[in-house]
This record gives structure tokens, C-alpha cells and sequence, in this order.
């Protein structure tokens, strides 16, 4: 694997990286995965102070920063939701002018891109997008890494269908991620519920120079020959008041087996950022039903299948992280 120089860099979209430095952080997280198994880990990052940033709360983004962190050495400080004056009785820019001169490193995971742009102008540190209301790029790379260790095709023959609410972050996101890297992409779900034009027009653009394909339907035609069908939860973080009519909007596409049927192809895959609603084994899915909402975005039988690789997913998330933290931080890598 020939060395792409990212050193010092952000990463806050994957429209700021050219395929081949995207390219390099998955060939790096493979290397990273491989390197952990055989069990040698440590010291990639001795000595780094990274601060983690988690205005919304998270499981798989805390832990694969934390442990990702601390198998190569570095010192992580957590700031949670209400925990400090960040954006309360302190500016963005003001806290991220002090946390340059404490830290080597910033990871924020919240609403605004705003405001992980601002922490990157302002702290002078490399700062990593854990996810923003419209983007969630370390996702993507995990993602993508698990098709590649499942989809026995180059990148630049494989389709993946996003199905639900296409103007949501991880729906952007697969979208810059399939223009850069020459795949297809298609969104599917209500009208109601389209891409944003202007995010639809920067990833065509991207998509000229790759040969990407990226379109949105509400037919489910669009399903057919897919090697990957990926859907969200139908109401984000601070979209709780919105489910009822959610519901009503996607409930038509909500992701069965009988939707893989509609690939025309048995090995198709299942993908989920997680956490998703599959059962009614979530305090939040049994509130929603007494309330007579099935808020479920996929089905139980689809997500424990063969088919499924959500789990695949989680665990990639901690190795394409740490390939984004060793490649723009490490002293030593």
C-alpha cells in the first residue's frame, strides 16, 4: 500500500478527499483490521490528547474513537451533551481557539456542519465529522469497506439502493461516497422526501469525473440488480414530533425480504447504520406502538438473515475510524 500524505488534514465530508485518498483510508483500515487480529496494536498515536466532541449521544462513533484511541496509544477527554459551556455561554470559535491549545486532535458529533467546519477553521487541529445533520462520512468508509469484504466486484460495478427518507444524513452521505467512488447509487423513497437539489447537483458533478451513477425514484424498479439495500431510522435524533407522519410517508418502503427479492439477486446485502428499529425490544419502538405508530424501518426476518451485514458494519466502524485518526495524526505511521 503506497503512503498517501493526510497529515494535518480534516475529515469532514468525503467531497474534500479525491478517490484515491479515499481509497487510501480504506486500503489503511483493512491493513489496521488485519494488524489488530494478528494482535498487534499500539503506538500510532502515543501521546495524542484527542478531545471528543458528542452533542448527540452515540454507541458505535464513542466507542470506535475510544477504543480505537486507546489501542494506539492516545489520551481521549469526553464532553457529552450539557456537560460543558460549548456553544452555551461559549462561542464555537471561542472553545475551539481553547481546545488548539489543549489538544492534538478534534472529533464533534452533533447538528450542524456549521459548526464542525467552524472547529476546523478556528482550533487549527486536524477535527473528524462524527455526524451532522447532513453528512456522516465515517460511516461511509465502514460501509463501504464491509461491501468490499462481501461484494466480490470492483467498486465501480456495484449498487447500492438507499431506501426511506433520501434527504436525510446518511442518504447525503452515500451519495458524495458513490460519486467519488464511481458506484451507483440510487435513492429511494416519497417525493415528499427528495434528495435536496443542490446536494443532488454536487454529486452529479463528482459523479462526470468517475463515471458514478447517482438518481432518485420513488419506483421500485429502481431496487434491480442491487448489491446492497441500505435504509435509516425513519426520525432522527430531535425528530420526534415528526413520526406520525414519517410513518405515513415510509411505510411503503420499509426494507423486507421481499424488497431483496426485488434486487433479482439472492446475495444482496442488508445495511444499517444502526441502532434500527427491527423489533419492538426498544423502550422507544413499544412507546411508538401503544401510541399506533410501527416506526420499524426494517424487519426482524431481513435483519437476523444471511443477508445482513449490519453487524459487519458496527465493527468496521472502529477500523476505518482509527485509519482516519492514524492518517491525519499519527507521527509514526
Amino acid at each position: 500500500m503506497a503512503k498517501i500524505d493526510l497529515k494535518g488534514r480534516s475529515f469532514l465530508t468525503l467531497m474534500d478527499f479525491s478517490p484515491q485518498e479515499i481509497r487510501y483510508l480504506l486500503d489503511l483500515a483493512a491493513e489496521l483490521k488485519a494488524r489488530r487480529k494478528a494482535g498487534r496494536k499500539g503506538g500510532l498515536l502515543e501521546g495524542k490528547n484527542i478531545l471528543l466532541i458528542f452533542e448527540k449521544t452515540s454507541t458505535r462513533t464513542r466507542c470506535s474513537f475510544e477504543v480505537g484511541a486507546a489501542e494506539e496509544g492516545a489520551n481521549v477527554t469526553y464532553i457529552g451533551p450539557g456537560s460543558s459551556q460549548f456553544g452555551k455561554k461559549e462561542s464555537v470559535e471561542d472553545s475551539a481557539r481553547v481546545f488548539g491549545r489543549f489538544f492534538d486532535a478534534i472529533e464533534y458529533r452533533g447538528y450542524g456542519q456549521d459548526v464542525v467546519e467552524t472547529l476546523a477553521r478556528c482550533s487549527g487541529l486536524p477535527v473528524w465529522n462524527g455526524l451532522t445533520d447532513v453528512d456522516h462520512p465515517t460511516q461511509i468508509l465502514a460501509d463501504i469497506m464491509t461491501i468490499e469484504e462481501r461484494v466480490h466486484k470492483p467498486l465501480s460495478e456495484v449498487k447500492v439502493v438507499f431506501c426511506g427518507d433520501t434527504r436525510n444524513n446518511m442518504a447525503y452521505a452515500w451519495m458524495y461516497g458513490c460519486a467519488k467512488m464511481g458506484m451507483k447509487f440510487a435513492a429511494y423513497g416519497p417525493k415528499e422526501l427528495s434528495p435536496d437539489e443542490g446536494v443532488m447537483a454536487r454529486a452529479l458533478e463528482v459523479a462526470k469525473g468517475t463515471g458514478a451513477e447517482i438518481s432518485f425514484s420513488s419506483d421500485d424498479s429502481c431496487l434491480a440488480g442491487a448489491d446492497a439495500v441500505y435504509t435509516d431510522i425513519w426520525a432522527s435524533m430531535g425528530e420526534e414530533d415528526q413520526i406520525p407522519e414519517r410513518v405515513r410517508l415510509l411505510s411503503p418502503y420499509k426494507v423486507t425480504m421481499a424488497t431483496l427479492e426485488k434486487t433479482g439477486n439472492a446475495d444482496a446485502l442488508f445495511l444499517h447504520c444502526l441502532p434500527a428499529f427491527h423489533d419492538f425490544e426498544t423502550e422507544m419502538a413499544r412507546t411508538q406502538k401503544e401510541l399506533g405508530y410501527d416506526i420499524r424501518e426494517v424487519d426482524d426476518e431481513l435483519f437476523r438473515s444471511r443477508n445482513s451485514a449490519v453487524f459487519d458494519e458496527a465493527e468496521n466502524r472502529l477500523h476505518t475510524i482509527k485509519a482516519v485518526m492514524v492518517a491525519t495524526l499519527s507521527d509514526v505511521w
